[in-house]
């Protein structure tokens, strides 16, 4: 099938209506609100339930809560998180109440954000924090370790010290509710 083209007229070839066509859109845009945000200075309001990197929180007395159970790692949909248990020894600073993981990290390349892990955690240690810009130099830089995790996520502060009342059974000594 061949399509036929009309001829061009003598003022349609001299490309002064498309040029001024240009400046026009030009000129439209030119005058109109600025959508553009300065990123750096200006930031998204992230809105509610948003979900963003998972990070490890510590307890009221700087303890981590997390207990190496590793039902995060085993429900993480894209194998982004890998814990090491303590194993058999003891850690002192916990007061024999809970293990402490050797290693925990989460590689925030191959995480999605799901939430899954922060849905299972039975000691409430990880947290989607409001963070959408993760950047790194490497590949490695995005593999963050459990130092790098807990500093992120900080102190929670909940209303249950679930840590004391069990150092207290432990001890043998009731608890007051």
């Amino acid at each position: 099938m061949i399509v036929q083209r009309t001829e061009l007229k003598w003022w349609e070839r001299l490309y002064i209506p498309a040029v001024l066509n240009g400046f026009r859109v030009t000129l439209r845009h030119f005058f109109r609100r600025k959508v553009t945000m300065q990123y750096p200075e200006e930031k998204w309001v992230v809105p509610a339930g948003y979900r963003g990197a998972p990070y490890l929180v510590k307890d009221q007395e700087g303890r981590t809560k997390c207990v190496s159970c590793q039902l995060c790692e085993f429900i993480c949909p894209p194998k982004a998180i890998r814990i090491v248990p303590p194993g058999p020894e003891l850690d002192p600073t916990a007061g024999n109440v809970e293990k402490k993981p050797r290693e925990f990290e989460i590689n925030m390349l191959r995480c999605i954000f799901c939430g899954f892990c922060q849905e299972v955690c039975p000691e409430e240690a990880i947290f989607l924090m409001e963070d959408y810009s993760l950047t790194g130099g490497s590949r490695r830089e995005m593999v963050y370790d459990l130092e790098k995790l807990l500093a992120l996520g900080g102190t929670h502060h909940d209303s249950i010290m679930k840590w004391k009342r069990k150092a207290a059974e432990a001890r043998g000594q009731g608890v007051k509710p």
